[in-house]
């Protein structure tokens, strides 16, 4: 059998020359790309509605997922060829956490930066305010007395959103696994769990965070941008079988993706993108919710925040979708922080094999996208204040005070 290289070194090989016109896709069947309804599934969804998948001669059908583990297994099996998710969920997968260990998911791109948020219940107002963090802790310890437990939701085991609502309770003095209780939940459906009292907050993407707000079931604590600016957050994944076998419809995918990552990233557009993804099909949220945080204009339920420079972005002139071996070292470390891997991970190796770099800088120069010269630097704008080097992960763990490794 040839190994993993062997096989990149391959197909990388055989997509060398630039297209010179789109690619027609050879496939009997429609490719299916799968995406969670979110605001940043935009640039899949923007793909299909604008034609550019057509533009690039793929036969696509967008299909609406009910929840991370479903994109999980159908990545898996094949029935999605592609999809938006979680950049840390293939990395959670084979590092065996959240699935079937050593089986991989490959990233070739990034779809987003920032976006996300936590939302508290109304039993949090008047005892911590926006990005109050020294006060979380102390409301926590009140609710525990009062109803014996602290209960805070996130999307997926080893996801990114477990990993920032994780971030966020270090960050506040609180262990998320010995001081409060951490559930899954999808993100549609995390409004209607807090209005029945299922959990006390939770952390997810938007629109689902505004939603909470105009549902009054809580108040925006703190967006993800507060946690860690310009973070990555959501990939376009593939499955892997058919990433190996069918360069070429790959490229094609990434380029009508990427076409349509830059049509988003313009705020002229993103009136228009926020009626798009409110329609049933796809996020079915009010246009309201998802337009205002698009443009940076928070309505936190305790008062407004405007995001100037990190409100969601989806290309940034090719910073964005660029996949950084640094970001999923990153995510590694997080789960070796937090126990969620006991042993030694070696990360450069787990990075490479998710990771599809060298995929995408021949994808973004046919293109004519500039490539980020900035892998493997130190991590910065961390609301902890700690500086995190992709290039000793370990050490970087010992920076954080409260930690189980």
């Amino acid at each position: 059998m040839p190994s993993r290289r062997e096989v990149l070194k391959g197909f990388l090989a055989g997509t060398a020359a630039s297209l010179l016109g789109p690619y027609i896709s050879r496939g009997a069947t429609k490719i299916r790309i799968g995406f969670i309804p979110l605001t940043d599934c935009a640039p899949v969804v923007v793909a299909q509605e604008l034609g550019f998948f057509k533009k690039y001669g793929v036969d696509v059908e967008v299909s609406k997922e009910a929840s991370w583990p479903n994109v999980r297994d159908k990545l898996l099996n094949g029935e999605l060829k592609a999809s938006h998710t979680l950049f840390s969920l293939p990395l959670s997968v084979y590092m065996g956490i959240s699935g079937p260990k050593g089986k991989i998911i490959p990233i070739p791109m990034t779809l987003s930066f920032n976006g996300q948020g936590i939302t508290l219940s109304n039993k949090f107002k008047g005892k911590v305010g926006f990005r109050e963090l020294d006060k979380v802790k102390a409301a926590i310890e009140e609710i525990k007395a009062k109803e014996g437990e602290c209960t805070f939701a996130m999307t997926f085991p080893g996801g990114t959103h477990d990993i920032w609502l994780r971030y966020w309770l270090g960050a506040c003095g609180v262990n998320p696994n010995r001081d409060v209780r951490v559930i899954p939940n999808p993100p549609p459906q995390m409004v209607a769990n807090m209005k029945v009292g299922r959990m006390d907050g939770y952390c997810v993407g938007e629109p689902w965070n505004a939603v909470g707000v105009l549902e009054g079931v809580g108040f925006t604590h703190i967006a993800s941008q507060d946690i860690w600016k310009h973070h990555p957050e959501k990939v376009l994944a593939f499955n892997w079988e058919f990433m190996r076998q069918n360069p070429e419809e790959v490229k094609a995918i990434m380029k009508a993706v990427l076409e349509a990552a830059r049509w988003c990233d313009d705020m002229g557009n993103r009136k228009e993108l926020a009626k798009i993804l409110s329609q049933q099909k796809y996020v079915n949220a009010p246009v309201s919710a998802i337009e205002s945080r698009l443009m940076g204009v928070y309505d936190l339920g305790i008062g407004k925040h405007v995001y100037k420079d990190d409100y969601m972005l989806f290309f940034k002139n090719g910073e964005v979708p660029f996949p950084r071996k640094s970001h999923a070292i990153f995510f590694l470390a997080q789960f070796r922080r937090w126990g969620m891997v006991k042993e030694p991970i070696n990360y450069k190796a787990v990075a490479d094999a998710i990771v599809m770099q060298d995929f995408y800088v021949k994808v973004a120069q046919e293109m004519g996208i500039p490539v980020p010269k900035d892998d493997m630097k130190p991590l910065k704008g961390f609301i902890d204040g700690v500086v995190f080097d992709p290039n000793d992960p370990e050490g970087s763990i010992k920076k954080y005070k409260v930690r189980e490794v």
